[in-house]
């Protein structure tokens, strides 16, 4: 009896020694789920945990929440009153703001502000975007001490690369994520665009474009191409007046190649195109016309990132009337960029989002590209 019981004493503390590891392995196993993070070099994947993570964020936002993702507002010397924009984001009505003229340590204080105001409402975070192209930067934010040469005397898509870099990282340590550059106009010479051009040769503009974006992007800061379809050869300037293409699109081939090397943003301008049976606006602007922002940008030439207005308070858009902004959302963009007034863009675009099925199903869209953005900026988690 005696052995039996040093037998069955041994066997149990076997059995146990044995088990030990058996049950800390199954712990080691139950670690939490890890969490995913994405880039902006994952926004044109086809990865279907983002697409998983858009929807998921997409189906908790009401109809008003959905609509302000594509709504820019102003801020900065030169934008609306700071009172005026922390209302808007209070208010939900916004999903981003462009900074205008300022120093870059006042605007980092009021966007810190700003994202005070938009956790404690429990909402998705803001977007912020500035137009720091090489030859606007030191004017835009006067308080950088780096000097920054003028685009048009950038040389080469290297020295653009390494122009790109140190821009994105000075804006990005204000607070920003969205850089309304380069400008791919081809020519130096017209009214608005002057020394903000890489120049008029096609195949230069386009290597110094790419090595711009790809540097951009690579410090996690979107690039915008613009002024599409092309500002360089019209006269006149889009913020005094509504300016023309006379007949062909010269410079719709400088944007198929950005597009390939993964552009995530593109202005459209207010250029009404005339003279031309295909991609003609009938006199209104192009930032308003399916033809061109739709038909063109979108399905012909297959750019598939985000779609935005230039500064929809300026008189080329206008001119269209005070419907404009929203016209522009109609035709197919996917960011509002400075509308005069958020609070009626917002109501006017409810208005159709409720009652129209098509409409509805384009702007579902477009608020999907913005949050896909958003989490690839790691805005969202």
């Amino acid at each position: 009896m005696k052995t039996k019981l040093i037998l069955f004493s041994l066997l149990a503390t076997f059995s146990a020694c044995n088990g030990q590891p058996k049950q800390e392995k199954l712990t080691s196993q139950r670690s939490e789920p890890k969490k995913l993070s994405f880039t902006l070099n994952d926004f044109y994947s086809n990865r279907a945990e983002l697409d998983e993570k858009v929807a998921k964020v997409f189906d908790q936002l009401n109809t008003q929440e959905r609509l302000a993702q594509m709504i820019i507002t102003s801020a900065g010397e030169l934008g609306k009153p700071q009172a005026t924009v922390a209302s808007l984001v209070k208010n939900n009505k916004v999903g981003g703001v462009i900074f205008l003229k300022g120093n870059g340590s006042d605007h980092q204080k009021f966007i810190d502000s700003l994202n005070a105001i938009s956790s404690k409402q429990n909402q998705l975070p803001l977007i912020y975007s500035i137009d720091a192209e090489p030859s606007l930067i030191n004017s835009r934010l006067p308080d950088v001490k780096k000097k920054f040469p003028k685009t048009i005397d950038i040389k080469s898509p290297e020295e653009s690369a390494q122009v790109a870099t140190d821009i994105s990282k000075t804006i990005k340590d204000f607070g920003f994520h969205y850089n309304y550059a380069p400008v791919v106009d081809l020519s130096p010479n017209n009214e608005a665009i002057k020394s903000r051009s890489f120049g008029s040769d096609r195949d230069s503009v386009i290597a110094k474009a790419k090595a711009f974006i790809e540097a951009t992007q690579d410090e996690n800061v979107v690039s915008c191409a613009k002024h599409f379809p092309g500002h360089g050869f019209v006269e006149g300037d889009t913020h005094k007046q509504l300016v023309y293409i006379d007949g062909k699109l010269r410079e719709i081939d400088v944007y198929k190649p950005l597009i390939e090397e993964g552009v995530l943003s593109i202005m459209i301008a207010h250029i009404a195109v005339e003279n031309n049976e295909k991609y003609g606006t009938d006199g209104a602007p192009a930032s308003i016309s399916k033809k061109i922002v739709t038909d063109l940008l979108r399905n012909e030439l297959g750019f598939e990132g985000i779609i935005t207005t230039d500064a929809m308070n300026m008189v080329g858009a206008t001119s269209s009337g005070e419907s404009a902004p929203f016209l522009s959302a109609e035709a197919g963009c996917d960011m509002i960029l400075m509308p005069p007034s958020e609070t009626a863009l917002l109501k006017e675009m409810q208005a159709e989002y409720e009652q129209n099925e098509s409409f509805r199903s384009q702007i579902d869209e477009s608020v999907k590209r913005i949050l896909k953005l958003k989490i690839c900026l790691r805005l969202i988690e």
